[in-house]
């Protein structure tokens, strides 16, 4: 039985995903709940990073924290997770090392290491698996009380893979490029099988209360334009295909979607085309070329630099502007957001100032 929660109040995110005309352009960020705000750290306490994800009561409360704080200047949460859950449910250990990031001890070496073909016959149960992230979902609809919708997420294929076989985070992308390109049938079918994976554990979310789906591909920016459309592109469009009609199955309307592949500015064109409702753009795309580019075919989320939030008031002023200009003044088309997660030491009174400026200059007619 689906849960039940209260009317949404503010669709305005919803709307605008879906194509429609919007009183202002709707706005959240990526990296939202995290390690900026002091509460974070205080609800966080001594906790695993990990842990944190695995405790519904806590991923909530983190997701709640910038709605609280904001109150009235964002227009989604997005849940308190991490794209690497889906390699932990395939059966990698994964931890999060401290000033480090994430950590693989024993990463995917060759399709002949033993570990990949383990992994590729383990038959994953992503509903049991990853049944705490279903959980912080529901619970933090239900806190929620419709505010605001709330987002799911993953990691997209390409993203995923790179960190199964890279033990983590990498500026050479050594054993990435090794893969592709030595073992790119192998390559194919591991990506594949992370492909059916996400669309289950994109579909669970929903079931749990998501309301809108962002796929996450974080290292699109090592793929040249040609691997990228080998090795990426075709399993982002899987699960723009497949999600929906697994909903349908489910007995659940589908639900937007969102692709934010970083760095993938030569793509962009193919992501318009990818199936997904909303491309996500970084900092180094100009908004006034994308939207020539999109031509109206999908909505377009972003994409001032996160480091912008470092600068005096003046200057994020004025990226605003540049933003609200080049998207087209904000009625129409376009998500508000950073052009990737917000990074750390940022005063959490910049972003307030930051969002306040959106909402000023696109509620103006």
């Amino acid at each position: 039985m689906s849960p039940s929660f209260e009317p949404l109040k503010n669709d305005l995110l919803l709307r605008t995903a879906r194509g429609e005309k919007v009183e202002r352009a709707p706005k959240w960020v990526m990296r939202q709940a995290g390690r900026y705000l002091p509460e974070y750290h205080k609800a966080k306490g001594n906790r695993d990073f990990f842990a944190c994800c695995r405790d519904p009561e806590v991923a909530s409360t983190l997701t709640l924290q910038p709605i609280e704080r904001y109150e009235g200047l964002i227009d989604a949460a997005i849940i308190f997770s991490d794209i690497l859950v889906i390699p932990q449910a395939m059966g990698m250990l994964v931890e999060m090392v401290d000033k480090k990031g994430p950590h693989f001890p024993n990463p995917l070496k060759s399709p002949t290491d033993g570990q990949y073909q383990e992994i590729m016959d383990r038959k994953v149960d992503v509903k049991e698996e990853l049944d705490y992230v279903y959980k912080a979902i529901t619970l933090t609809r239900q806190k929620l009380k419709g505010r605001v919708p709330l987002l799911g997420f993953c990691g997209a294929p390409w993203t995923l893979m790179s960190y199964m076989v890279e033990g983590g985070g990498s500026k050479l992308f050594i054993q990435a490029k090794t893969w592709i390109y030595k073992y790119p049938e192998e390559s194919k079918a591991l990506l594949l099988k992370i492909s059916q994976l996400c669309v289950e554990y994109l579909a669970l979310q929903v079931l749990a209360g998501a309301q809108m789906i962002q796929v996450f591909d974080s290292w699109a920016s090592e793929l040249s334009p040609s691997t990228f459309k080998v090795f990426s592109l075709p399993y982002l469009r899987y699960i723009a295909a497949n999600l929906p009609r697994r909903l349908e199955e489910l007995g659940h309307k589908p639900v937007p979607m969102t692709i934010f592949a970083k760095g993938a500015w030569y793509a962009l064109d193919d992501l318009c085309e990818s199936g997904y409702d909303v491309v996500g753009l970084d900092w180094l795309q100009d908004p006034a070329a994308a939207v020539k580019i999109a031509k109206g075919r999908v909505v377009l989320q972003g994409n001032a630099d996160p480091g912008i939030l470092y600068g005096d008031r003046a200057a994020i002023s004025q990226t605003v502007k540049e933003m609200v200009h080049g998207f087209g003044g904000g009625k129409k088309g376009w998500i508000a957001n950073l052009g990737h997660g917000i990074t750390p030491f940022v005063d959490p009174e910049q972003l307030k100032f930051y969002f306040e400026e959106i909402h000023r200059l696109t509620s103006s007619a």
